[in-house]
């Protein structure tokens, strides 16, 4: 697995062996940026089930002005801190923390952010369950933009009311849905949700 773009692209990030670790592959990712182009550019990023990182990581090879990683497995938060030394990632923040005990503390600090990834274990409902506690912690900038990754046989649960869908795109077995989040006063995005197979 590679950094598809950017300052750092061609380099490897490594992931733990076995399947308790499912990165994003690098033609969802090259796909999920494609999409969010220069949107990147100076965002402050969360990377609420980070894994290897790569999310976090293509983000700060693309511009991103800093990252938060939260990851609560060990053999995943090793992989996550080499790949991140590996790189030199300046303005990336690691929490070794259930995805809970992190946005609460973000929310505590005030934190906010620009860009999030979604991406927790398949099947367990947990993008749904996530999207309510980062809508109720007050950590989504206005105007961010939540991507959010499971399995294409995956129910699609309900968004936040205020979140807007603005695309819903099937790659393979990977289901990769973008919300953004409006601004004040009215000055939401318009938009409905597009579906494309690829």
């Amino acid at each position: 697995m590679r950094v598809v773009a950017g300052k750092w692209g061609g380099r490897t990030i490594r992931a733990p062996r076995g399947a308790s670790v499912r990165p994003t592959s690098d033609r969802v990712r090259e796909a999920v940026f494609a999409i969010l182009g220069e949107e990147v550019v100076g965002s402050i990023v969360l990377d609420l089930f980070a894994g290897t990182g790569a999310m976090a990581i293509e983000s700060l090879s693309r511009g991103a002005a800093g990252a938060v990683l939260v990851e609560s497995s060990p053999t995943a938060l090793a992989a996550l801190r080499a790949n991140l030394t590996a790189l030199g990632a300046e303005g990336a923040l690691c929490l070794p923390l259930d995805y809970r005990e992190a946005v609460r503390r973000l929310s505590a600090q005030e934190r906010t952010f620009d860009l999030v990834f979604l991406d927790p274990p398949y099947g367990k409902g947990l993008v749904g369950l996530s999207a309510e506690l980062l809508a109720r912690a007050g950590v989504l900038a206005p105007g961010a933009v939540v991507v959010a990754e499971r399995a294409s046989r995956d129910p699609v649960d309900a968004p936040p009311p205020e979140w807007r869908g603005r695309s819903d795109r099937l790659y393979g077995d990977t289901r990769i849905t973008l919300y953004d989040i409006p601004e004040p006063r009215g000055n939401a995005p318009q938009g409905g949700q597009k579906q494309e197979k690829r």
